[in-house]
């Protein structure tokens, strides 16, 4: 397998301004081409651009650093040409601040019944009129170049995080290959080299030996900074606490970690105290559009008629 190594230097800096004594925590900076981004940090998900329920002047009053969009659901709609009309999504949805894409890896899973995946890339139906679509790592990179983000994720081969035998390791191994496709694509584009950021996403499921050689073997590409993917899929807390934290161990201390799909308040505690900055989940505001509220003295429903007259503030 043909190693492919960043020939140019990242527009990312990272700077950790503080050390916890008792953990792995930090707290740090993260200065990429729009913003400048305090961590930990968790990052909402406009899947398709918006952020829905909520405007970007809204977003910016929360003290929003960075939010994530999706390179699958954005391929389909709106569409590359209109993003590149736009000159990408940050003036596409009136943006900013810092932008980060998924790469459509996670539709592997979230849209399982609808995809094939084989060396070349995942072909998926349309889960919106049908059609195919055909997303390679070259591919991901291209739509992803012309969102326009400042972190962008390789297209990786996602199982779910329960899975197990041969298909993990050949998930794992494929992640890295694609990795090189990736950033050779990326590479060649030299209007964007300079402008966006590639991160790794770690995979191996469950099997520390194959976490391992995962992390070795990206860590090798020497990318700005590396995701933990494959998990939140139906695992218990203990088995995801741990492979996180292996990972951490792993992982350059200098460059950012980013934790995908986690959401949850005791899930963004622990992690951070292993060492983890950065984190995504459509949980917050999803809950919230159906009707529940999470404060510090924990969620509630506030469709339940227990609320109906209640006029004090959540």
């Amino acid at each position: 397998m043909k190693k492919f190594k960043a020939s140019h230097p990242w527009p990312l800096e990272f700077k950790i301004e503080a050390n916890c004594s008792k953990s792995k925590a930090r707290a740090s900076s993260l200065l990429l081409p729009n913003y400048i981004c305090k961590t930990p940090m968790f990052m909402p998900v406009a899947t398709q651009g918006i952020m829905k329920s909520l405007t970007t002047e809204q977003l910016k009053k929360l003290d929003c650093h960075l939010i994530l969009a999706n390179t699958y659901h954005l391929a389909l709609n709106p569409g590359k040409e209109l993003l590149d009309f736009y000159q990408g999504i940050h003036k596409f949805m009136n943006w900013d601040r810092a932008m980060l894409t998924d790469s459509g890896g996670f539709q592997m899973v979230s849209l399982a019944k609808l995809m094939v995946v084989n060396e070349e890339g995942v072909s998926f139906t349309s889960h919106l009129d049908g059609t195919e679509m055909f997303l390679s790592p070259e591919k991901s990179i291209e739509i992803q170049n012309s969102i326009g983000a400042d972190i962008m994720m390789q297209l990786d081969d996602v199982v779910s995080s329960t899975t197990t035998g041969p298909r993990v390791e050949e998930a794992m191994w494929r992640s890295i290959r694609w990795l090189d496709r990736c950033l050779k694509f990326h590479f060649e584009n030299e209007q964007k080299i300079h402008k966006q950021n590639l991160f790794p996403i770690i995979q191996g499921g469950l099997d520390i030996r194959l976490r391992k050689i995962c992390c070795e073997e990206m860590i090798k590409r020497d990318c700005s900074g590396y995701a933990i993917g494959g998990l939140s899929g139906g695992e218990s807390k203990d088995q995801f606490w741990r492979i996180v934290s292996l990972c951490t161990d792993l992982l350059p201390k200098d460059k950012p970690r980013y934790c995908m799909g986690v959401g949850y308040a005791e899930d963004l505690v622990v992690c951070s105290a292993l060492g983890v900055d950065m984190y995504d989940c459509v949980f917050p505001t999803r809950t919230a559009r159906f009707g529940n509220a999470l404060t510090r003295k924990g969620a509630f429903d506030l469709k339940k008629s227990t609320f109906e007259t209640d006029t004090t503030p959540i």
